[in-house]
């Protein structure tokens, strides 16, 4: 990825942030790895849940990979100011987004606490503006929300995960949960980059710190 780039670790302000512009950019119409629509029409039924963890090169792999009930997954933009922003406004720190992978699932073959599973233990929440060797505001963790219930889910899935990280000496998580902003796709060489490039870069690292989400453990309760 650019990090150099991205040394900017703060989020512009909407008189900072570039125009971007009206149209969106140019991307793939197809999942390159199961061949199904990138930008729908998605199966009646589906769910969508937006993460922000880092390079999103990684992050989507996680995710393809994460077992029956995704239908498809996508890299874009979102959290920040400007419309329909490329990568290297991204990068420039001046569009306030986060690099995001946005999956679509079917919620009866896997549940929406199973992708937190895979979100929290996939990268290290606590870093502020920045993954590892990646800095700036585009590598910040996020979860974007499309229901009251994934609100619900999220925030307690955060609550016990904290606690869990606590207990092996990591501080507070600064993981952004909000409601879900606009989604921006992003252009067609980042789509499943790592499926047509398998030895291209990937900085993700988790705490390795299991998220106990999902295994009977309440936020009330851990």
């Amino acid at each position: 990825m650019l990090s150099f780039l991205s040394k900017t670790a703060r989020m512009p302000t909407a008189a900072d942030s570039l125009p971007g512009r009206a149209e969106p950019i140019a991307t793939s119409a197809t999942h390159y790895v199961n061949s199904r629509p990138l930008k729908g029409p998605y199966p009646a039924g589906s769910e969508t849940a937006i993460f922000g963890m880092g390079c999103f090169w990684g992050a989507e792999r996680k995710f393809w990979k994460a077992g029956e009930g995704i239908f498809v997954t996508a890299v874009g933009y979102s959290g920040g100011c400007s419309p329909n922003p490329t990568y290297e406004e991204t990068c420039s720190g001046r569009t306030g987004h986060t690099e995001a992978v946005l999956v679509v699932f079917d919620p009866k073959k896997i549940s929406y606490e199973k992708l937190l599973k895979t979100f929290w233990e996939s990268h290290d929440p606590t870093q502020g503006m920045r993954q590892g060797n990646d800095i700036g505001a585009q590598y910040r963790s996020a979860i974007y929300l499309n229901s009251p219930a994934q609100r619900v889910a999220a925030e307690a899935s955060k609550a016990v995960y904290e606690k869990a990280i606590a207990a092996q000496g990591y501080g507070a998580i600064t993981t952004e949960i909000l409601t879900a902003p606009e989604f921006y796709f992003a252009e067609d060489y980042h789509q499943q980059y790592l499926a047509k490039n398998p030895s291209g870069y990937c900085g993700l690292g988790g705490t390795g710190v299991s998220c106990p989400i999902g295994t009977g453990v309440g936020a009330a309760t851990a």
